[in-house]
């Protein structure tokens, strides 16, 4: 089976492997972090390894993911696709294992294997987290940024097939007139499949660089689009 994030990435480290893919702003606390395709593919990497070799995840496994859209769940959600494992957006009691921020922790309370996601630009870990959880920063930095992919399942996002998520995002890019040429505004939520396609997938998909804005300040938002040299924006 082809690989999601294959299909994503490669085409974008052969033509501008060095240049902004995503860039990360929180007009709540200032962040603004800004990572390049090899970047990205480094993260990717690293989180693709950790789900291997800590929770000995295989290709076809289920992972749940709940996290809001931020660069830190790119990186998950790529490492994921990367090894095979098919993404659900939801608390599922089926999973094989999940990845959330720590005030979802109860909804995942019976997966196998847990790891939790501070978001914190620095790398801090989350305090004081239950035995037998893990802390995603600490965990996934021992872990090398490179990648040999292998097979995939037979799903790659709550049931959809590799096919059917790059024709979905494909679509989605050409109704919103993104190219490879664009840098993408976006202030869109990643908590659905649909979302997590029109947000995240289809920009990627179409080898444009993508600018997300959590807690967006309008006064900022209209500075940005100059600053970012933004030429398309998502609708919401």
């Amino acid at each position: 089976m082809p690989n999601l994030t294959t299909a994503l990435l490669e085409p974008i480290l052969a033509t501008d492997p060095a240049g902004p893919r995503i860039t990360y702003y929180d007009d709540a606390t200032g962040e603004r972090v800004e990572l390049s395709a090899i970047t990205l593919a480094n993260w990717a990497a690293k989180t693709a390894n950790f789900l291997c070799d800590e929770f000995t995840l295989m290709p076809g496994a289920r992972v749940s993911v709940l996290l809001p859209a931020h660069w830190q769940t790119a990186a998950v959600l790529l490492g994921a696709w990367w090894a095979g494992l098919e993404v659900t957006l939801e608390a599922d009691p089926d999973a094989d294992a999940a990845l959330v921020t720590a005030d979802r922790l109860d909804d995942v309370a019976d997966a196998p294997e847990v790891a939790v996601l501070s978001l914190d630009a620095f790398g801090r870990p989350v305090p004081d987290l239950p035995v037998g959880v893990t802390d995603y920063a600490t965990a996934v930095r021992v872990h090398g940024d490179q990648f040999r992919p292998g097979s995939a399942g037979s799903a790659a996002l709550d049931g959809r097939g590799v096919d059917d998520v790059l024709t979905a995002a494909r679509a989605v890019a050409v109704a919103q007139n993104v190219s490879g040429s664009d840098r993408v505004l976006s202030t869109r939520s990643w908590a659905t499949t649909d979302d997590l396609i029109a947000g995240l997938v289809s920009v990627l998909a179409a080898g444009a660089s993508l600018v997300q804005v959590s807690n967006p300040d309008d006064a900022a938002m209209t500075r940005r689009v100059e600053s970012e040299k933004v030429t398309a924006q998502l609708a919401t």
